[in-house]
């Protein structure tokens, strides 16, 4: 699934994530996960892109992963899980995404993994709507998300956090997760967790 490494490659589109964290996430501020370890799934749906000229636009992809402490002491671990819309060549461009070879995101989140699972080629049906958006990918991934709630009041408590250094996405608007699990190769629950979206554009290799 690579292709050279200095292909040249650019995508925008929206990030969303959950993880085992309690709201707010600490693994943005450079500190430890919540629970003393990092077990989150980022899902990218791809607005508009290519890699080499193999146009992306308009697919989903994700990447499960779990690590034993905080991200950077590695020994991760990862699940891809593709768009079944993909040709065999975006397949093939996504994978090199996924592997790091370009750089990216990817390229951060390669080096901190000891294992990487086959990918899972399913049906994916994404509804981008803020604290409301919902990702399902075939029978591998649930993402509902849903507002944080004033304990007090009920009401959705709003919050974001700007990222000028941030490797994913430079600014991530923060909610929780309804529902929350993935059931292949990896597996876990996380309702009531953290979750987020933000807009992302990125460009290699680099």
């Amino acid at each position: 699934m690579a292709t050279a490494s200095n292909q040249q490659w650019q995508l925008a589109g929206t990030l969303v994530q959950a993880c085992n964290c309690n709201y707010g996430c600490p693994c943005e501020f450079n500190a430890p996960p919540s629970k003393g370890n990092c077990e989150g799934t980022w899902t990218w749906h791809v607005e508009q892109g290519d890699v080499g000229g193999v146009k992306l636009d308009g697919l989903s992809f994700a990447a499960v992963c779990k690590w034993p402490g905080q991200i950077h002491e590695g020994n991760g671990e990862a699940q891809p899980i593709l768009d079944d819309r993909a040709s065999p060549e975006q397949i093939q461009a996504i994978g090199t995404l996924l592997g790091g070879q370009v750089g990216g995101p990817w390229g951060i989140i390669a080096t901190t993994l000891t294992k990487v699972h086959e990918p899972k080629v399913v049906p994916w049906t994404v509804q981008l709507d803020g604290a409301n958006t919902v990702i399902t990918a075939g029978d591998v991934l649930t993402m509902k998300l849903s507002p944080i709630r004033n304990p007090v009041t009920g009401e959705a408590h709003e919050a974001s956090v700007r990222l000028p250094t941030g490797f994913t996405s430079k600014e991530l608007h923060h909610g929780t997760t309804s529902e929350f699990s993935v059931r292949s190769g990896i597996t876990y629950a996380y309702p009531g967790q953290d979750s987020a979206w933000g807009k992302f554009e990125y460009s290699g290799p680099n």
